[in-house]
């Protein structure tokens, strides 16, 4: 690491490095900020390492509240992240593991834009640290650019500071498509209590793979199996996500169907208003979303309909897509 490497180059004791990272997490706006640090050690750091891997390029804020910030990292990719701010106190930020997505879900527009690559733990972290030096945060989702699960050793590692930063394990939730090979991994090898949600988005198999084409390698009925066997294991639910989409998705004979894949003891449903990306889908209407909920309660299934925040900035669920957006 850069930091470690050059305070030992500079000839620096090993506990400085160590104090640099607490003011990082602590959310410090700069070098300058580290009051514990000699003053000529800060402006050697400021000369030769980075403070952040990531460029702000633009931010923007929306009415209510929401702010969304568009990155680049150091080789040009781009990186979208947002902080959703709750009149309950919570300040929930919502990150991305990956510039782009590989996997060209149908209804996002994070899925039609250029691929890029993994980011790295740092850069996972720099997203939070951004917001952090706005103000206090203590939620956290992996609901942004990309599948967390593809880029699972970076994830977890940027994991493993959120509480320093005043987000606790079981306030950070993984959204996943059901990345089988490392959905087994997180089950068998991760022992924090991270929560884990999955995009469903269909009842059956046939729709799922129109909506998703990643059904067709990881089919549904697996990933719903290894949901079941992640409840045995943890004794946690599985947050189910659901985009509500008109005519395609919100029946009630399809909420029934849901009903019978997932059972009435191992799931929660987070019905998701659709957000318009530009697409060939329209949202479902209050009325089928509140049928829809109505049909999955009366089945036995707990379900929310979730509350739509940033949409006037692109910055609502699957709505990133590392487009300029002028700032607030």
């Amino acid at each position: 690491m850069l930091l470690d490497a050059t305070l030992a180059d500079l000839g620096e004791p090993k506990f400085r490095a160590g104090q640099v990272r607490e003011w990082l997490l602590r959310g410090v706006r700069g070098y300058d900020g580290m009051t514990n640090i000699p003053s000529p050690l800060r402006a050697e750091l400021a000369a030769r390492v980075p403070f952040t891997t990531l460029e702000l390029v633009t931010e923007a804020t929306a009415q209510d509240g929401t702010v969304k910030a568009l990155f680049r990292t150091t080789d040009g990719h781009a990186v979208e992240s947002v902080l959703m701010r709750y009149k309950d106190g919570r300040r929930s930020i919502c990150v991305s593991s990956q510039s782009g997505c590989p996997l060209t879900c149908t209804f996002c527009a994070t899925g039609q834009m250029k691929f890029g690559r993994n980011l790295t733990p740092f850069e996972i972290l720099d997203q939070a640290l951004h917001f952090r030096r706005k103000e206090e945060i203590n939620h956290c989702v992996f609901m942004g650019m990309g599948e967390p699960l593809i880029n699972f050793d970076n994830v977890m590692a940027s994991i493993a500071y959120l509480p320093e930063v005043g987000i606790t394990h079981r306030r950070t939730t993984i959204s996943t498509v059901g990345w089988l090979p490392n959905l087994k991994r997180f089950i068998d090898e991760v022992e924090i209590p991270v929560r884990l949600a999955i995009s469903v988005h269909a009842p059956d198999a046939e729709l799922r793979q129109k909506l998703m084409p990643i059904n067709e390698r990881y089919p549904l009925s697996e990933v719903i199996a290894e949901c079941r066997r992640y409840v045995a294991v943890r004794r946690q639910k599985v947050f189910i996500e659901y985009v509500m989409l008109s005519g395609v998705n919100d029946r009630p004979d399809q909420a029934q169907a849901l009903v019978k894949l997932l059972g009435r003891t191992d799931f929660k449903v987070n019905l998701i208003p659709y957000n318009p990306t530009g697409g060939i889908y329209d949202g479902s209407s209050r009325e089928r979303i509140e049928a829809f909920q109505n049909e999955l309660t009366k089945g036995g299934v707990p379900a929310t309909t979730r509350l739509t925040r940033g949409r006037d900035i692109q910055a609502a669920c699957g709505q990133l897509a590392a487009e300029r957006t002028p700032a607030a």
